[in-house]
């Protein structure tokens, strides 16, 4: 039982996954608006859209590791280390990937279509994220470990 209460007390734990949750809960409703229809489990579950969650998370992290070690800790240069990283990788890599992805999709629909063994490849087009998505999901868990600081 101590486990279970140490994890749920444990300020650099709750704040990256109260910033993830949060930002996956603001995608149904920005992905609703954006594709002006409701798929809950796609939307709660899916990478890429707005705000970026990996971006919130790390942010939070970092946020905290800032609060409770301070601007010169070793704590806070890996978390700080890490969402560069993380966040990099949405916004670049990641997001190039979901671009060609998209091409690949039309050009595989194009090649194929009309025929009797239509093949469709699927891949995933939504798997990064804009500069901005990634500017806001940081924001967001900036703002969530600030918020929770006061709390815990």
């Amino acid at each position: 039982m101590t486990v279970v209460k140490s994890l749920f007390g444990n300020y650099f734990i709750i704040a990256p996954a109260v910033a993830w949750i949060t930002a996956q809960i603001i995608k149904v409703f920005t992905g609703m608006f954006k594709e002006r229809k409701f798929n809950l489990l796609t939307l709660l579950f899916s990478n890429g859209g707005m705000p970026s969650s990996h971006s919130s998370a790390v942010c939070a992290l970092a946020t905290a590791s800032v609060i409770r070690f301070g601007v010169a800790s070793f704590e806070c240069a890996l978390c700080g280390l890490l969402a560069i990283i993380v966040m990099m990788d949405a916004s670049g890599v990641r997001y190039e990937t979901g671009e060609q992805a998209k091409i690949i999709n039309r050009i595989t629909k194009e090649l194929f279509s009309g025929k009797t063994e239509e093949i469709n490849t699927g891949l995933k087009e939504l798997v990064g994220h804009t500069h901005f998505q990634v500017f806001m999901g940081a924001l967001l868990g900036v703002a969530v470990a600030i918020l929770l600081s006061f709390v815990m």
